[in-house]
């Protein structure tokens, strides 16, 4: 069954060149010109994927992308942003609500192509894990299937990305990762934006799982060097 696609932006043109390319790749795609249309389109055909125009008429692309990932029925689509602002604040906003990645307008089809394959590829991994794969960590538990996170009881919203991050990083403890090999492994391409996104990621990550965000007890930084995860069991 072909994966599908919904493809949210007011430009006919990219619009065009974007429907395009992915009907060539395989994929089924429908499309959406404003925000109201892409929340209610994707409640109604929940896609395997959105890619997602940040400056939409009316309701912006964040806005959609807040209002997708609040609703039970659509709050694992990925969502793979659309840019045409270069500034470094933009990208960030969009990752730290949720969106998996972005590419910054003019882009390359190709470019485009490759990496809704990757983000569709490592949904698919994850789905097919079995349901015992969970991992223990003090307070913390993880469970891969459910794609749940409790600490200390209670239950942790985290993005898809977040959600990501923290199960690899906690799947090797003890294990320093750079940023750049972060990047490579759960962007799952070579990455062309910036490693800073891996920070980004991993603030969010420690705001919602840390008692104190500033000494955090799951999640170390290693100065000079990267990231890794203090503790953790498979049970």
């Amino acid at each position: 069954m072909k994966k599908k696609i919904l493809v949210v932006d007011d430009e006919p043109a990219i619009v065009e060149l974007i429907v395009f390319n992915l009907e060539k790749a395989g994929y089924e795609v429908m499309t959406a010109e404003d925000g109201l249309a892409a929340c209610q389109k994707a409640q109604r055909e929940v896609p395997d994927l959105i890619v997602l125009d940040i400056m939409l008429p009316g309701m912006d692309g964040l806005e959609v992308c807040r209002q997708i990932l609040a609703d039970t029925k659509t709050a694992r689509i990925p969502i793979l942003f659309l840019t045409a602002r270069r500034e470094e604040i933009d990208r960030i906003v969009g990752l730290e609500m949720g969106g998996d990645d972005y590419v910054t307008k003019p882009f390359s089809p190709r470019e485009l192509v490759a990496r809704i394959k990757a983000i569709l590829r490592r949904s698919e991994r994850d789905s097919e894990r079995p349901e015992d794969d969970r991992l223990l960590a003090g307070e913390l538990a993880i469970n891969l299937q459910k794609h749940e996170v409790i600490v200390r009881g209670n239950m942790v919203e985290l993005t898809a990305k977040e959600f990501d991050l923290l199960h690899y990083l906690a799947s090797h403890p003890g294990q320093v990762f750079s940023r750049e090999s972060l990047l490579e492994q759960l962007w799952d391409y070579n990455y062309f934006g910036d490693a800073r996104t891996v920070d980004v990621h991993i603030r969010h990550i420690r705001e919602k799982i840390e008692a104190d965000p500033a000494k955090p007890e799951f999640i170390v930084t290693v100065r000079g060097v990267g990231y890794k995860f203090r503790e953790s069991k498979r049970v």
